[in-house]
């Protein structure tokens, strides 16, 4: 099981992006994200989209991050740019192992760094942390969520010219 943990979300200014990191932990197969607020509006906004498009995913926040660290059972990646190479780092994991994947909005408590099994950078450069966790979520999984069949009644079908998307409930809109 993997679980993203989102630490420092600021409602009034991250909402986007921690909707962002929610989704995308979603596409790539995580089981559930943990965000360390508490905040209505994004638990809504992202199961909405879990209803339409299907798959198991959960949403819970006003999470206690040290708690949740410290009481996880399985290991701990905190994704930075200050870490191990993400390469280096894949050779110890692998997609069935029990992982929290910790992600920032703001600066980082020096205890996550402590905390967290394994500090792994996904590049040195200042970037997006959705970024890194589409990379190394892609990396540990070999891509094999990308394309995953959901089961919603909301279906995207490639189309190299358009958009093509299947409505169970209203039929083809393309």
């Amino acid at each position: 099981m993997i679980v993203v943990l989102r630490l420092g979300h600021r409602p009034s200014r991250d909402k986007r992006v921690t909707t962002h990191v929610a989704l995308t932990a979603r596409a790539f197969g995580a089981a559930e994200v943990w965000v360390s607020t508490k905040d209505v509006e994004l638990e809504k906004t992202v199961n909405s989209v879990v209803s339409r498009f299907g798959g198991e995913f959960a949403i819970r926040t006003g999470i206690r991050w040290r708690d949740a660290i410290r009481s996880w059972k399985g290991k701990t990646v905190h994704l930075t740019m200050y870490g191990q190479r993400v390469d280096e780092v894949m050779r110890s994991l692998t997609p069935s192992s029990d992982l929290l994947l910790v992600v920032g909005a703001e600066k980082v408590p020096r205890d996550v760094f402590d905390l967290a099994d394994w500090n792994v950078s996904v590049g040195n450069q200042p970037h997006s942390e959705i970024a890194a966790l589409a990379v190394f979520m892609d990396r540990l999984t070999g891509g094999g969520s990308l394309y995953a069949e959901t089961g919603g009644r909301i279906k995207v079908v490639p189309n190299p010219r358009g958009k093509t998307v299947i409505d169970s409930e209203k039929g083809q809109d393309g």
